[in-house]
């Protein structure tokens, strides 16, 4: 590495060794007077931004940074600005989208990282700052610190919450599982539950459980298995690993599906010890996989068993109130006001047979009377039928129609009659019917007036002489008394 303070101690252009000047001669003088000067060489701000960017970029092609974030802020395009600082300086720093997608924690505020990358310039600003290619938290793993921050965040929207946990189905009929179909975790779970509960249906939706993409494929797999109809639980997970074997299950994306799952969902990551983001998120939380099929379905024997018990319960609970309303009831046999209670219970029962017969032989009675009522009213109701009555208005109805029609049309004949004779007369006496043999009418120029006199009019005035059919305008070439 090129130290840079020694860059300050040389001269920026060597001295220039003085011209010799030849006997007898005279050297040159400059005009303004003094010694001639060095050349200047005068840049550009840009030209000078460049060189020192190019400078620093040779410099310090990579380097390590430790410092505290701060106004750390995404922009809409996905990348990452912040400034890293420690108690005596600070440096501007950018992390690009195709660098951020690599990590495994969220750069925030307060945070103390080691960030490797590249010293540049930003030539609008000539500014100068770090282009971060890789960070890490200072003293805590990046797995650890992205766990921490996803709980944190998790827990602050009410994922983890107990109230929002439901209780597992007593015995499921048809079971989801979610896993790989590589691993021992769902071999075990189907050994388990073909030994505890043997007809269940299992429906299995395969999904990658490590590598990158692997959290979103089990939300993808998730979220398909609960769509299948009458799934009653599922269970995600998969076999003990190391903390990056597992990290799928600490996927925000897998805890927000099984947050939104439907159905109950028991989480089954590694082994007892193993504790991932989706244990937190799901209903239930087995240690193993073995574990999740053991707590999904009771043994039947013991089912069987439960239901038993509670049968024997139940008679002894039956036996013993049905003995104590016997012993109630003899001992109201024995008090002496209820001496005698079945004779005079038998009278109270011959009483209440006598009187319902005189009921039931009054209420045969009234219902003669009112069915003879009913007749009659029938009867008369039937000679006051509206039928037969609107049979004769029909019949009445449709004569005077007739009449009415007949009565119409002669008088409309004899309108006709005196129409066609007052037309008649009309066009007797209608000037057309004079035009039309062969006269015509004259009138003045303007047509307000009938010329009925040669006297009215002089030669050289115009005149209007309506025919039969249409209409002729015409020059006075002479008059006629």
């Amino acid at each position: 590495m090129v130290d840079v303070t020694n860059l300050f101690d040389l001269p920026f252009e060597e001295p220039k060794p003085e011209p010799v000047t030849p006997p007898g001669s005279t050297a040159p003088q400059p005009r303004w007077g003094g010694p001639p000067g060095p050349v200047r060489r005068v840049l550009t701000v840009t030209e000078l931004t460049l060189e020192i960017r190019a400078f620093l970029e040779s410099t310090y092609p990579e380097v390590w940074v430790d410092g505290e974030i701060s106004n750390c802020r995404v922009w809409k395009t996905g990348h990452v600005y912040f400034t890293l600082k420690d108690g005596g300086a600070q440096i501007h720093g950018v992390m690009y989208r195709s660098a951020l997608r690599h990590l495994r924690f969220q750069p925030e505020d307060g945070l103390r990282v080691i960030a490797r990358g590249r010293v540049s310039v930003y030539e609008p600003r000539g500014e100068y700052q770090l282009i971060c290619e890789h960070m890490e938290p200072h003293g805590l793993g990046a797995l650890q610190l992205a766990f921490e921050q996803l709980k944190r965040r998790l827990q602050a929207e009410g994922f983890f919450d107990a109230a929002r946990k439901r209780a597992l189905p007593l015995l499921p009929r048809r079971i989801g599982i979610v896993t790989s179909l590589d691993g021992a975790a769902i071999r075990d779970i189907v050994m388990v539950l073909s030994r505890r509960y043997p007809n269940v249906h299992l429906v299995i939706r395969p999904a990658r459980v490590q590598g990158e993409g692997a959290g979103a494929d089990l939300a993808r797999a998730l979220a398909e298995i609960v769509r299948v109809p009458r799934i009653d639980v599922v269970i995600v997970g998969r076999g003990g690993g190391s903390a990056e074997d597992l990290w799928a299950f600490n996927d925000e994306v897998l805890a927000r599906a099984i947050a939104a799952s439907p159905v109950p969902v028991i989480s089954a990551v590694g082994h007892e010890v193993d504790y991932t983001i989706s244990d937190f998120v799901a209903d239930l939380r087995a240690p193993t996989p073995s574990a999740a099929a053991e707590l999904v379905v009771a043994r039947k024997d013991e089912f069987i068993h439960r239901l038993d018990r509670l049968a024997e319960r139940l008679t002894v609970a039956l036996r013993s109130q049905l003995e104590r309303w016997r012993a109630r009831v003899h001992g109201l046999e024995r008090r002496p006001a209820l001496a005698g209670w079945q004779a005079r219970l038998a009278l109270r029962g011959r009483r209440a047979a006598e009187l319902t017969h005189e009921l039931a032989r009054a209420i045969r009675s009234a219902m003669g009377w009112r069915e003879r009522r009913g007749h009659d009213l029938r009867l008369r109701l039937e000679s006051h039928d509206l039928r037969r009555r609107l049979a004769g208005v029909r019949t009445r109805s449709t004569a005077l129609l007739t009449r009415l029609t007949a009565a119409i049309a002669t008088r409309q004949l004899r309108l006709e009659a005196r129409l066609r004779s007052a037309v008649d007369r009309l066009e007797t006496l209608s000037p057309l019917g004079v035009l039309a043999r062969g006269y015509a009418v004259c009138w003045d120029r303007d047509r307000t007036e009938i010329v009925r006199t040669a006297t009215v009019v002089r030669v050289g005035d115009a005149v209007r002489v309506t025919l039969h059919r249409g209409e002729l305008t015409c020059e006075v070439m002479s008059t006629k008394p």
